[in-house]
This record gives structure tokens, C-alpha cells and sequence, in this order.
């Protein structure tokens, strides 16, 4: 073995060995996450949420798109005039409101997810790149400060005018907004890092820079990119219904909480619940996001461990 070689072994422990610390480490913060009930409670929500969506075909109990119009606007079970078949009622075209939301909750956190990942990773090498190579750094976190100061609303209409209103349209709107706040949490957490001694260390003996970013910059960041974008989620999903129930989102007769919310308000006097159970739903998820985020920040923040 070459000394080049010896000093690289010496400057990567973590990478190529199993830690007995670092699996202690993840056991503290599930034991941690575990005494925090708001956390566990927003876990099994999400878990049977997404469950729910996962399995949609399987439980739901009528068609999606099955329209009957002698059953219009029936009320839920608890409610005078509802039929038995129809737990929550249903919608102005007679369609089954819980199928519809077991439908439209699969839709709605497909985009979500989907513009989070997107938008994580582009915002994510944009802000390592902007800590590492500093003479970057300005032109990247100027086009960050630009997209910023367009709200996310006039991202949707843009292109909603260019692609056209739509599943597409929407998650390429989300995505877009969600790549300025992420490139910038990273680049905060990157450049905290990049005044340890490791960094020094690894450029001292070579080591390549897309190396030292991949193996070493980069999951010493993880920590506060997943808790970002664990609360990023639930922002990203209230933001995709409202463009959705403003008409630029999934289009009938497909099944999305936004869209079934804006189906519904035009009936909020008679017949509310089939606007006010979808927006139920969207603030559940939300919520239970926002508390699951928080709690992962205060387990996973080094400053709030001590």
C-alpha cells in the first residue's frame, strides 16, 4: 500500500467501516422520536394515509369515475337522508366520496413526493456547489434570490400557460419552488462544513473535489436536508392543492383533493361535506408532516441535542 494510499484510509474511517457509534446514534434518536407522542401520532397517520393511498384499488369500495346522478349530493352516514352504501356521502355527480379521497390522496401525495424529490436533488447539488467552489457562489444564490422573490402561485400560471393545466404542469410548478429554500438550507449546512479540519485533510492528500463532496460534504449534510424536506412536504402538498383548486392542478373528472375541494364549493351551503371532508384531509396531512418535521429537527439538530 502506497502512502497516498494509507493517508486516504486514515482521512475516511466512516465511509468504508461499520460504526458502532453511529448505530447508537440512530438507536438514541428512535428511542428519542419514540417518548415524543406528537411525532408518533403523525407517523401512524402518515403510515395509514399512505397505506391507504398505496392500496387505493384494493379498498376502495365503489368506481372512481362511476357517476350516478340519481345519488347526488347524498349526505354522510351520521346525517338524515344518507344511504348506508356511501360512508361519507357523495359528490355532485353521485360519485362515492371515499373512494374519491382514497383516489385523490394517492394523486395529491404523488405530486408532492415527487416535486420534493425532484426539487431536493436539484436544490441540494446546487448548494453544495455554491459552498464548495466559492467563485460559484454568487451567480447560483443570485438565480436562488430570483426564484424567491416570484411566489410559487405565478410558477403555476407560467407554466401552466407554457405545458397546459395538468398532473405535469403542477409537479414541474412544485418542483420549481421547492429548489431556492433547499439550495439554501444546504448551503448553510455545506459551508459549516467545509471549515472542518477532515476538508482540509482531504484536499491536503489529493483527494478529488467530486470525492470529497460525494463522501464526505454530502452526508454530513444529510441530517438537515431530510428534516427540510420532511417540512418542505407538507408545504409542498397544501401548495399543490391550492394550484389545483384554482383550476391549474389535476383536471376532472380526475380524483385530487384539491380539485374535489374546488368541485365542492359550489355546494358549501347544502351540501359542505363534499368540499369541507377533502380539505379535512389536506390539513391532516399537512399537520401530521409539520409535527413529524419538527420533531426529526430537534432529535436531529446537534445544537439541540446537549
Amino acid at each position: 500500500m502506497t502512502d497516498m494510499q494509507v493517508q486516504t484510509a486514515a482521512v475516511e474511517p466512516a465511509a468504508t467501516e461499520p460504526d458502532s457509534t453511529t448505530a447508537m446514534a440512530r438507536s438514541s434518536i428512535l428511542r428519542k422520536l419514540a417518548r415524543d407522542k406528537g411525532a408518533m401520532l403523525s407517523a401512524i397517520v402518515l403510515a395509514v394515509i399512505v397505506f391507504c393511498a398505496i392500496f387505493a384499488p384494493v379498498l376502495s369500495p365503489h368506481d372512481p369515475y362511476d357517476n350516478n346522478l340519481r345519488n347526488m349530493l347524498k349526505p354522510p352516514v351520521w346525517s338524515e337522508g344518507a344511504l348506508p352504501e356511501h360512508l361519507l356521502g357523495t359528490d355532485g355527480q353521485g360519485r362515492d366520496i371515499v373512494t374519491r379521497l382514497l383516489y385523490g390522496t394517492r394523486t395529491t401525495l404523488i405530486m408532492g413526493v415527487l416535486a420534493v424529490i425532484c426539487g431536493g436533488l436539484i436544490g441540494a447539488a446546487l448548494g453544495l456547489i455554491a459552498a464548495y467552489y466559492r467563485r460559484l457562489e454568487g451567480p447560483i444564490m443570485r438565480l436562488v434570490d430570483i426564484l424567491l422573490s416570484f411566489p410559487s402561485i405565478l410558477f403555476g400560471l407560467a407554466i401552466a400557460a407554457v405545458l397546459g393545466s395538468g398532473i405535469f404542469a403542477i409537479t414541474i410548478a412544485l418542483t420549481i419552488a421547492a429548489v431556492p429554500t433547499i439550495a439554501r438550507i444546504t448551503r448553510g449546512a455545506a459551508l459549516v462544513q467545509m471549515q472542518m479540519e477532515y476538508i482540509t485533510a482531504c484536499r491536503a492528500i489529493g483527494m478529488s473535489d467530486l470525492r470529497i463532496i460525494w463522501r464526505h460534504l454530502l452526508p454530513n449534510c444529510l441530517s438537515t436536508i431530510f428534516v427540510y424536506l420532511t417540512l418542505q412536504l407538507g408545504q409542498t402538498i397544501l401548495l399543490g392543492a391550492a394550484l389545483s383548486f384554482i383550476g391549474l392542478g389535476a383536471q376532472p373528472p380526475t380524483a385530487e383533493l384539491g380539485t374535489m375541494a374546488a368541485e365542492g364549493r359550489n355546494f358549501l351551503f347544502f351540501a359542505p361535506h363534499v368540499s369541507t371532508i377533502p380539505s379535512f384531509v389536506i390539513f391532516l396531512i399537512v399537520l401530521a408532516f409539520n409535527v413529524l418535521g419538527d420533531a426529526l429537527r430537534d432529535v436531529l439538530d446537534p445544537r439541540l441535542r446537549q
